[in-house]
Formats: structure tokens, C-alpha cells, sequence
């Protein structure tokens, strides 16, 4: 690289200061460019908190960086002349800033992946791209894991990791014996407990602007705008971390499962968002949450199933992710074309289960995993629903989605449109299993103990119908076979019965 100056290009994503593009940049020569852009908030119609989050915390992190010491351009979405692009930024900061080279840390989606790389061929000047060095495992390690194994299975990924980091282990084995404690973390929770509020902040002035803007520009975007309470800095991500380890983590491994009528967070942490536009270390914090158990402040099975969200699953789906696009994303092993229900954007259903999980969605920009994979996912699976559809309604609701991440959840774990390079089986389920670990059903208009008919919980029927239209690729499976050897014994006018109730339901979408 010359000595001449460069230009730093700063994502939505990448709000670190040991980004690598920054630490392979000089502040007393080089300038850093970021910005706001049309093209990134609209290319799903995102939730307005989300957009509100991402370009707060762009702005005080612009301020960060220059506290630094760094020069800093930085373009607003509704400055003049505002390409509303990547690429016209770049190419608008290079014609006025002389510099020759362009820095910039590897893009965490494909789509923007191939606009940096275009411009290695239409821009005069030196494209630098920089390995995204703030995940435990890099593509090439994780690509090189993959080849040697017939099947990608998470445990044993996970099982590496430890191994990489030395988190809870004891010499080389996993602390208390087992690497997973994910057998005891499914209690069903009561209302009674005691479940204690995420960390809040209020809005700053710079905040306060941005909220005016996306409430001028994108409030016809799904999702309510205020009460706006996300942290939008470092020590706002840090003080969020703070609150969980202190009164949540001790039982997040017991209830992580759970869902309970009113209360949206339980016991979970709501830092994904934080550590996924780089606001958060993850294995800070897993180490931190590490020195909880160590303290005796919090027992191992949640402290290791929190660990295991972070440098076991975050970790492979994003080696999925690059593994597999950009043919990934358009997976659909069950053929599925069902449009997406107009429910999925007004929470108005007699699907207490889903109104729940939509309306604190549509709310907070948040819903927990298991709300996301056994309810508005699980439906999603049993009607049929275009996986296409599904991806880009999860993409756009969620602060803390990004395609990297949200693709192989969605497009592989919950759907199973993969046809099983995530996970063995599909995550099918009855009503059954949102009864064990809800209260919801106790306040539905369908009965849950009901099989059939307009009155019983269509979760029901439509498991029995997934399986049925499925069979030609499902019966072989063998974490399957027992489903359907119980479909199989059931009696003939039965399984019509049950097929015609869902049908009837699937009718009505």
C-alpha cells in the first residue's frame, strides 16, 4: 500500500475500533468514510427501530472515531447529494478526498460483497479487502472443517470451539463432564417469577434526530417507532451485558426455552443486535459470562448454553452462510410457494401463540428464539409458506438480523429449505409443544387439546398435513421414522379427518 492517502470505509456493521480496516489505517493520514444509504435501508422494508438503531449507532460511533483522532467524512441520508448507494459514495468521497486506495473490512452480506468487489473493475483507484477478523472461526478455517465431514452438525463445530477458546474447559475436557447442558435448559416458565427488565436507555439529541428522520422517511415501514429504548454505543452494548449477567444469567439456562403471556424478554440477554454491528467483542463476552460461573454467580447450565448461542451457533451459521451463498438463499427442498399471511404484519390472528409473537415483534423489533423457530417459524414450516417470503419478513422485522445470519436460521434451521445441510430433521411441532412451554394456549380462541375442526389449534391438523405431503422426502429420515409410523397407525377415516382440517384452515390464509 502507498503512503499516499487512503479511504476507510466504515459499514453499518462494523462499529469496532479494532476493525481491521481501521487498525490497518493511519489517522493521521487517512480518511474514514461513512454512510447513510437508501440502498441498505430499503432493500427489505426494515423494522423502524432497526433503522433507527443502525444510524444512531453509526452516528456515535463517527464521533467515537473522532475522538480518536480520525478524520472522519460523514454522509447522512438526507444530506445533498447522497447517491443512496455504497458505490456512488465510494466513488462521489474518492473524486474530492484524492486519495488512491480504498480500505474496507470483508462486507457481512454476499449482495454487498459483490458490489465491493465490482469495484476492483470500474474504479481507477486500489481496492483493499481486509478479512473480518471479530469471529472466532474465518471462512477458510470453517470451509476447511466442512470438507472433511459428511454432515455439518453444530455439536461437533461447537465442540471445536471450546476447544479454540478454552472456555469452560478443564484441561481438555468440557467442565462438569458434558459439553452440553441444553437437556435441563427447557423448563416451562410461570408468571410468577420474578423476570427482570433489559437494559434501557434513553434517546440523546443525536438519537432524537435520527428518530425524527426515519419517522419522516420510513414511518410506513412495518413496526413501532417508540417508546425508543435500544442502546446506541459501546458503553450502552457493555451496560446491557452488565444487566444480564447480574440478574438474568443465573436462570437464562432454565427458562431459555420459555414463553409466558406479557412478559417479552424473560431471562434472555438482547444483545444480539449489539454484537452484530460490532458494538460487543462476543468472546469478551463469553469470557465474562465464563467469570460468572467461575464466581459462582451463575450455575453451568446457563452459562454454557449462553456460550453456546454465541461461539456455537452464531459462529456456524455464519460459516454456513459463506460456505453456501449465493445459491443458499434461494433453497426450497419442500417446493413450497404459500404466500406469506397478511398476519404476519398485524399481529391480527385468534393464534394467541402468533399474535403474541408478532405483536411484540411489530413492538420491539425483538422476539426470542424459540418464538421465532416454534411459533412464527414452525407455522411457517407447517403451512408451506415460500421460503423466500419467510426470509425476507424475518430479515426486515428484526434489529438484530442480518443476512449472514438471518439466512441460514431461517432458510435452513427453521424451514428445513436446505434439505438438511443445517440440521437433521425439520422443527415440526403440534400445538402440543407451545402448550408445554406457554401459557398461550390458555387464552386462545382454538383449543389446544382439540385435533381437528375449526375449534382445535390449527398447529395441530397442519403437523399431521406436513407430514402427509411430505413423505416422499421426510419417511427415510430416520429422526422421523417413529412420526410417521405413528401417522401410519392411525385410522383411515382419521388421518382424512385431520388432512381436511387443515386444508380447510389453509383455506382461510
Amino acid at each position: 500500500m502507498s503512503d499516499a492517502s487512503r479511504l476507510v470505509l466504515v459499514m453499518g456493521d462494523q462499529l469496532s475500533l479494532n476493525l481491521s480496516s481501521l487498525q490497518a489505517a493511519n489517522p493521521a493520514r487517512d480518511r474514514v468514510l461513512m454512510v447513510e444509504v437508501m440502498e441498505e435501508t430499503t432493500y427489505v422494508p426494515h423494522h423502524q427501530k432497526k433503522i433507527a438503531f443502525i444510524l444512531s449507532s453509526m452516528r456515535h460511533f463517527a464521533e467515537r472515531l473522532r475522538g480518536e483522532g480520525w478524520t472522519v467524512d460523514y454522509v447522512k441520508l438526507d444530506d445533498p447529494g447522497n447517491t443512496g448507494s455504497f458505490t456512488g459514495e465510494v466513488e462521489r468521497a474518492l473524486a474530492t478526498s484524492g486519495a488512491d486506495e480504498v480500505l474496507v473490512t470483508h462486507p457481512s452480506e454476499w449482495r454487498v460483497l459483490a458490489a465491493v468487489k465490482a469495484w476492483t473493475e470500474t474504479l481507477s483507484q486500489a481496492i483493499h479487502i481486509l478479512p473480518d477478523d471479530r469471529f472466532i472461526c474465518d471462512a477458510a478455517t470453517f470451509e476447511a472443517w466442512a470438507d472433511e465431514r459428511k454432515q455439518l452438525r453444530m455439536e461437533y463445530f461447537y465442540r471445536d470451539m471450546r476447544r479454540k477458546t478454552g472456555l469452560l474447559l478443564d484441561g481438555d475436557q468440557p467442565v462438569g463432564g458434558k459439553w452440553n447442558y441444553d437437556a435441563e435448559n427447557r423448563k416451562p416458565a410461570g408468571a410468577d417469577l420474578f423476570m427482570p427488565p433489559p437494559h434501557r436507555v434513553e434517546p440523546d439529541a443525536i438519537t432524537q434526530d435520527v428518530l425524527t428522520l426515519v419517522e419522516a422517511r420510513f414511518g410506513h415501514h412495518f413496526g413501532d417507532l417508540h417508546p425508543f429504548w435500544f442502546g446506541t454505543t459501546a458503553e450502552d452494548a457493555e451496560a446491557a451485558v452488565d444487566r444480564f449477567i447480574e440478574d438474568a444469567l443465573p436462570l437464562f439456562g432454565d427458562f431459555q426455552d420459555a414463553m409466558v403471556r406479557g412478559e417479552k424478554f424473560l431471562y434472555h440477554s438482547l444483545i444480539g443486535l449489539y454484537l452484530n454491528i460490532g458494538l460487543l467483542d462476543p468472546l469478551a463476552v463469553c469470557r465474562r459470562a465464563e467469570n460468572a460461573y467461575l464466581s459462582g454467580h451463575a450455575p453451568l447450565n446457563a452459562v454454557e448454553g449462553f456460550i453456546r448461542q454465541i461461539i456455537g451457533w452464531r459462529e456456524f451459521v455464519r460459516g454456513i452462510y459463506w460456505l453456501k451463498m449465493p445459491e443458499y438463499v434461494d433453497s426450497n427442498f419442500f417446493d413450497t410457494k404459500r404466500p406469506l399471511p397478511e398476519f404476519y404484519w398485524t399481529g391480527e390472528t385468534d393464534m394467541a401463540c402468533m399474535r403474541a409473537a408478532i405483536t411484540q415483534t411489530r413492538e420491539d423489533a425483538y422476539a426470542h428464539h424459540i418464538q421465532r423457530l416454534m411459533v412464527t417459524g414452525n407455522f411457517a414450516l407447517l403451512a408451506g409458506l415460500d421460503p423466500q417470503a419467510v426470509h425476507q419478513w424475518y430479515l426486515a422485522v428484526y434489529a438484530d438480523a442480518f443476512e449472514w445470519v438471518e439466512v441460514p436460521n431461517t432458510i435452513g434451521m427453521t424451514l428445513f429449505a436446505d434439505g438438511g445441510v443445517l440440521g437433521s430433521k425439520p422443527y415440526a411441532a403440534s400445538g402440543n409443544y407451545i402448550n408445554r412451554m406457554s401459557d398461550y394456549c390458555k387464552s386462545c380462541a382454538y383449543q389446544v387439546k382439540l385435533k381437528t375442526g375449526k375449534d382445535a389449534c390449527p398447529f395441530n391438523a397442519l403437523y399431521w398435513h406436513f407430514l402427509d405431503r411430505n413423505r416422499d422426502v421426510l419417511a427415510k429420515n430416520p429422526r422421523m421414522a417413529q412420526m410417521y409410523r405413528t401417522w401410519a397407525r392411525m385410522a383411515e377415516d382419521r388421518q382424512s379427518e385431520t388432512l381436511a382440517s387443515a386444508e380447510a384452515f389453509l383455506e382461510t390464509l
